[in-house]
């Protein structure tokens, strides 16, 4: 099972919540409007209202109003994060796309960004979606404590996994977290379900995470990525973590300072990747994403056999098996 059998599972789902969140975010200013169509145009594989819905579908098949809602929330919350992120980042492009600040500079792209995460909190409000407001009000900020955790440890060669895990878990998988509670919660799943289901997805965001770290180090070919893009934005992730945990200090120093150089070489890549293969980093993040995993698994093998819970399987399997 890929990720387009899963697409094809939720197509009727997400022929409506297409047409709900084209909705939701149109705008009367025609610049807005513009960019907003440009969003729509060059978003991603939506991968956020597939955990929404899935997570929805695990506790009653047919998706409520308010599963719409929580999706497009999410959704809206999401991309209004990556339009800031782009400009904080200075990033020029996403997914192959100019970004928004690329196109029509930072304030524009700013301002977009608010009036993405207004309209988000408009949604919820005006629906009386108070749950809903409070687990994703939650993960914006978590998200953002996240950012900040990151920016301060920004060239830290000495993180630990701890604080390494506790960046990822707010960064990147409080939002995937925030997804499988509020699909719970709008199906109206209980208190206790509901903690449950976010728990798994914040499992779920740290194995997807680590993935992208793994990812980071593959072939260009592959995965589009620039195969030392870790080593020259100077990111310290979970497999370079562990490598340099278990050097010994010289080898930790002379890997550092190839890693601190300004402009780092191939050759500088190909001795931190060998040095990394030696002492088995990748093979380390591997397993502790797999361990990720395989938890959310054993979670959802207790719920009652349905349809959706082998293609909430199948969805994991995704997020450890993608290729970009």
């Amino acid at each position: 099972m890929d990720v387009e059998d899963i697409k094809e599972y939720l197509a009727p789902e997400l022929r409506i919540f297409e047409s709900k969140f084209r909705s939701f975010m149109k705008s009367d200013v025609f610049l807005l409007d513009t960019i907003i169509q440009y969003i729509l145009h060059t978003k991603g594989k939506q991968i956020r209202p597939f955990f929404v819905f899935l997570s929805h579908k695990l506790i009653t098949n047919e998706i409520l109003e308010s599963g719409y809602k929580a999706a497009s929330f999410i959704e809206l919350l999401h991309t209004a994060t990556l339009v800031h992120d782009d400009v904080v980042d200075e990033a020029t492009t996403r997914r192959s796309f100019l970004s928004i600040n690329a196109i029509w500079k930072n304030k524009i792209a700013v301002l977009t960004g608010d009036y993405l995460l207004s309209k988000g909190l408009l949604l919820s409000v005006e629906g009386k979606e108070y749950g809903l407001l409070k687990i994703v009000s939650e993960a914006v900020q978590e998200m953002s404590e996240g950012e900040l955790l990151q920016l301060q440890h920004y060239k830290n060669y000495n993180l630990s996994e701890e604080i390494y895990t506790t960046i990822i878990r707010k960064k990147t998988a409080a939002l995937i977290g925030s997804c499988c509670a509020a699909g719970a919660a709008a199906a109206g799943a209980g208190a206790e379900q509901v903690t449950a289901f976010k728990e798994m997805g914040i499992k779920i965001g740290l194995a997807f995470q680590i993935k992208d770290d793994l990812l980071d180090f593959s072939s260009s070919t592959i995965t589009g990525k620039d195969t030392g893009a870790t080593l020259k934005d100077k990111k310290t992730t979970l497999p370079l973590i562990y490598t340099l945990q278990k050097l010994p200090y010289l080898q930790k120093r002379a890997l550092t300072q190839l890693i601190k150089k300004k402009n780092p070489t191939a050759e500088d890549y190909q001795k931190v990747l060998t040095t990394m293969k030696e002492n088995k980093g990748f093979e380390y993040a591997t397993a502790q994403m797999n361990n990720y995993i395989q938890d959310v698994k054993a979670y959802i093998y207790t719920l009652p056999y349905s349809i959706t819970r082998e293609y909430f399987i199948g969805l994991l399997n995704f997020v450890i098996q993608r290729e970009k």
